[in-house]
């Protein structure tokens, strides 16, 4: 209940995005207004959307040229798992996600693991269900559960909108020192039927939608906890929904990641003052950079498998089958090949063995059973930093990364 109201100060071009209301406990919440706002399109805005389209036609037709795109694809997703769990607070890395999955020891903790590995299930859940049903309130609650079963914030009623107030604001404070309150439970349903209305009935460009619908999303702050992530997941899926991508190569979460204070303070631009076109020009930017950096990883690996066909076809045995699995994960144990391949557990492990003879992989550890072997040189691609403009070349990048890598890709793995 709110018993008077704020109005969000504007300035010239300037939007209303929504209107701040004293409750009759004394906390101020935030109501955001319908969507979509009146858009101005200045011709910096123009561009970036044109440049950003641009880039997504180029990383469709990189996914297409993938001899097996699904398998490639995966390590992106997880790449991205890892850093939206990473604004989050977990600590775990791209490399001991991988590995855990082929059945190496990791010295993570399992919670981590275990809510990056979340992530992964509810991404692939939503793209699996876009074939039945359309990005909703409900695909969204499905998603929900899956990212907060068996984790912390599992007692935050996963897969149920909230029925009681949330906050942000520093570990300990109460509604009245928050940074920000999202609408009370009362207002909430119909929130979220004015942006699940938004979202299917859009006019805008696929790029503006999705600006638009997750800065909403993050305004009305549905759930108790897991808002973050299902909010940064909704990008992807709407992307591939509406067409823009052919497969969810594209995620902005280390752009995110890498520009916490701007992306806080951009979303907080919108709510305190109305600051839409900041945000826009902010979230295409992370779309352009986040684009060119995907292509630029995709191509890569893509050349480095093709060069491994190409040298393991003098090969005799499955070192080829084994190749194209490093696509999907870098890391590999003989046991991990025989289940996938369906060979025998022998075979599985010469096809290895001659691999790393090829100086292809290498060994993680000296276990005398079930060792564990990886692909190092797309596991740096992999765990490249994201790294943009002003922080050195590229090739300086790179090797910088690689020395970052030298050191932390066996570490951790027993």
């Amino acid at each position: 209940m709110e018993i008077g109201c704020i109005p969000i100060s504007i300035m010239k071009d300037k939007q209303v995005s929504g209107i701040w209301k004293i409750t009759i406990d004394g906390y101020r919440a935030f109501y955001p207004a319908s969507l979509p706002p009146k858009i101005e399109w200045t011709p910096e805005l123009v561009s970036k959307l044109s440049q950003a389209d641009q880039l997504l036609v180029r990383l469709s037709g990189e996914a297409r040229r993938m001899p097996n795109p699904h398998i490639l694809i995966r390590p992106f997703i997880k790449r991205e798992a890892v850093y939206s769990s990473r604004i989050e607070g977990t600590q775990a890395t791209l490399g001991e996600l991988l590995a855990s999955e082929v059945g190496a020891e990791v010295e993570r903790s399992p919670d981590d693991l275990r809510e990056v590995a979340n992530y992964v299930s509810a991404l692939e859940h939503g793209m699996r269900r876009l074939s039945e049903i359309p990005l909703s309130l409900r695909l969204i609650r499905e998603m929900h559960e899956i990212l907060m079963s068996g984790v912390r914030g599992e007692l935050a009623t996963p897969g149920e909108f909230r029925t009681s107030q949330n906050w942000i604001g520093p570990a300990g404070c109460t509604l009245k020192e928050a940074k920000y309150v999202p609408p009370p439970p009362d207002a909430l349903g119909e929130c979220l039927r004015d942006w699940e209305a938004y979202l299917h009935n859009s006019e805008e460009p696929t790029l503006i939608t999705c600006a638009l619908m997750h800065y909403q999303f993050e305004a009305i702050h549905p759930f108790l906890d897991g808002n973050g992530r299902i909010g940064r997941l909704l990008i992807s899926l709407l992307l591939c929904e509406k067409g823009s991508l052919t497969a969810p190569m594209l995620y902005l979460s280390a752009f995110f990641n890498a520009t916490r204070p701007d992306y806080y303070a951009a979303l907080n631009g919108i709510s305190e003052h109305g600051e839409w076109m900041e945000w826009l020009n902010y979230f295409l930017n992370g779309v352009i950079r986040q684009t060119e950096d995907v292509l630029d990883r995709a191509e890569r690996m893509n050349a480095i498998i093709e060069q491994w066909k190409l040298e393991t076809a003098k090969m005799s045995g499955a070192s080829g089958q084994v190749v194209e699995l490093l696509a999907g994960n870098p890391y590999i144990t003989a046991r991990k090949a025989q289940s996938l391949l369906g060979i025998a557990y022998n075979t599985a492990n010469r096809a290895i063995l001659k691999l790393v003879e090829a100086s292809i992989l290498l060994p993680v550890n000296e276990a005398k059973r079930d060792r564990v072997f990886v692909a190092k040189q797309l596991l740096c691609i992999l765990e490249e930093p994201v790294r943009f403009s002003g922080f050195g070349s590229r090739e300086e990048q790179r090797e910088a990364a690689m020395q970052e890598l030298a050191d932390i890709a066996p570490g951790g793995i027993s």
